[in-house]
C-alpha cells in the first residue's frame, strides 16, 4: 500500500524537500516489495492506476503518516520472525519519523490546516480497523488475529495521540500497547 500511495503522492503539491524524500522513499519501498516477492516466491499484483490521495499537504501528510505507522508495526512483527530483515525496520522508522515531524509542524502552525489534519486523522483512524482486517485475513493468522489486531490498532492510536492527531478519549478501539504484545495500559 505504501509504495502506491507514495507514488501517487509525488503528483501532489508538496512542500520543498518532501518530493526528494518521497522519491527516495519510493525506491526503498520498491526494494522491500522485491525482497518479499523473492522470499515468498510470489509476484505481487501490478496496479494499473495509482490510488487517489489527498491533494492538500496537511491531509496527505496525515494519510502517509498513518500508513507508515502501520507499516512500522508490521516491520516490528517481521523482525521477530526474520531478524535478517532489520533494514526494513530501519527504513520504516525513518519514514515514520519524517511524516511525524511533518504532521507535528502542521499542528504547531495551527489554523485551518491543523484543524483539517486532526479531522483527517480522525477519519483515517475510523477506517483503520477495516484495513487491518484485510491485512490479517489470511487463514494462517486465525489463531493470532485478535491479538494482532489489538496490537496494531493500539500502536497506531498511541502514535496518533502522542503526535496530537487524536485525543486519548476519542473512542480508541483498542488498549494502548506499551511493551510487547499482551502488556497494555488503560
Amino acid at each position: 500500500m505504501a509504495l502506491w500511495a507514495v507514488r501517487s503522492a509525488q503528483a501532489q503539491d508538496v512542500p520543498p524537500g518532501v518530493l526528494q524524500f518521497l522519491r527516495r522513499h519510493e525506491e526503498e519501498e520498491a526494494q522491500h516489495l522485491k525482497q518479499f516477492e523473492q522470499l515468498l516466491g510470489v509476484r505481487s499484483h501490478g496496479k494499473t492506476a495509482l490510488p487517489r490521495v489527498p491533494s492538500q499537504w496537511w491531509a496527505l501528510a496525515v494519510h502517509l503518516y498513518g500508513y507508515e505507522t502501520l507499516g512500522l508495526e508490521f516491520a516490528k512483527l517481521l523482525i521477530g520472525l526474520r531478524p535478517d530483515l532489520i533494514s526494513i525496520l530501519e527504513d520504516e522508522e525513518v519514514h515514520v519519523g519524517f511524516f511525524e515531524d511533518e504532521v507535528r509542524a502542521i499542528l504547531v502552525r495551527g489554523g485551518s490546516a491543523a484543524d483539517g489534519a486532526r479531522r483527517t486523522g480522525q477519519a483515517w483512524r475510523r477506517r483503520l480497523p477495516g484495513t487491518v482486517d484485510r491485512y490479517l485475513e489470511d487463514e494462517s493468522l486465525e489463531p493470532f488475529r485478535d491479538e494482532l489486531r489489538r496490537h496494531l490498532l493500539g500502536a497506531v492510536d498511541e502514535r496518533f495521540v502522542t503526535v496530537g492527531l487524536l485525543a486519548r478519549s476519542e473512542g480508541l478501539e483498542a488498549p494502548i500497547v506499551t511493551q510487547s504484545l499482551g502488556e497494555t495500559e488503560g
